[in-house]
């Protein structure tokens, strides 16, 4: 039986995917059934803790204080404005806690850490999504020693299976190295537009490729979802009825079920 939270690291190593609006939504809808979620932003850009309305201001303790072992995650853990949902905001500190702990022999182990503590189990959240930066570098690997598994946001066009081939390279070396647990959670295909020829191939491609991973919901290209993030609300709160929150809340449904067989077994 797991003891603490279930920890799924969101992660592409490139930008522009529907990582961050994934996190967000993906984090809301779990919230709305009543789990105990936490988001870490490990991206130095910090869109995820935007998203969520977090001002720059109200930062004073971030997932760099996490990784240089300066707070615990129940001190750097803030409340949002969706119930039951809380983030560990970023800020641009960590763009230099590569050079920071880079020599330490523990570099990647870092958020492992944080949440093996007496203090991530006080906090009681029950789900964490770490949103990782657009790159394969010592914060996206410190999040996928700390998960369970990676969810993978993928595009639909032309690159998406060549980026994602090296993303699965990366977490087959990790699931090797240092984290034996590590599973691809699975991959959801993002801003897709039926009226394009070469979204549909890539559809069919990565369904071809992965198979049973690829989620049945895909997220469709939504101005809606793109404008919630400067409300600083997830789309599911700022417009419940587009097409990309509905989209949104049948990826959660499908995630939720697969972690009921998952507790189930």
């Amino acid at each position: 039986m797991q003891s603490g939270p279930r920890i799924i690291t969101v992660a592409n190593q490139k930008g522009g995917v529907g990582k961050t609006t994934t996190a967000i939504n993906l984090a809301t809808a779990l919230a709305a059934i009543g789990e105990q979620v936490l988001i870490v932003d490990l991206d130095p850009q910090g869109n995820a803790s935007t998203g969520l309305g977090i001002n720059r201001r109200e930062r004073d303790i971030s997932s760099y204080d996490l990784l240089t072992n300066s707070a615990t995650v129940e001190q750097a853990a803030k409340r949002t404005v969706v119930p039951g949902l809380s983030i560990v905001p970023s800020t641009l500190d960590l763009l230099g806690v590569e050079m920071e702990i880079g020599m330490a022999p523990d570099r990647a182990l870092r958020l492992r850490q944080a949440f093996a503590s007496p203090s991530a189990a006080r906090a009681g959240f029950t789900y964490v999504l770490v949103d990782c930066p657009p790159s394969l570098n010592l914060l996206t690997l410190n999040s996928m020693a700390a998960a369970h598994s990676v969810l993978v946001p993928l595009q639909c066009e032309f690159f998406a299976l060549e980026g994602l081939s090296q993303l699965l390279e990366t977490v087959e070396q990790v699931k090797r190295s240092i984290n034996p647990r590590l599973t691809i959670q699975g991959i959801v295909l993002t801003m897709y537009d039926g009226r394009n020829n070469l979204a549909n191939q890539v559809v069919e491609d990565v369904r071809a490729h992965m198979g049973e991973k690829v989620y049945e919901t895909i997220i469709p290209r939504n101005v809606r979802v793109s404008e919630a993030p400067s409300h600083g609300k997830p789309a599911i709160l700022y417009d419940l009825k587009c097409s990309g929150s509905q989209a949104y809340l049948q990826l959660a449904s499908e995630v939720i079920r697969q972690e009921r067989r998952l507790r189930a077994a």
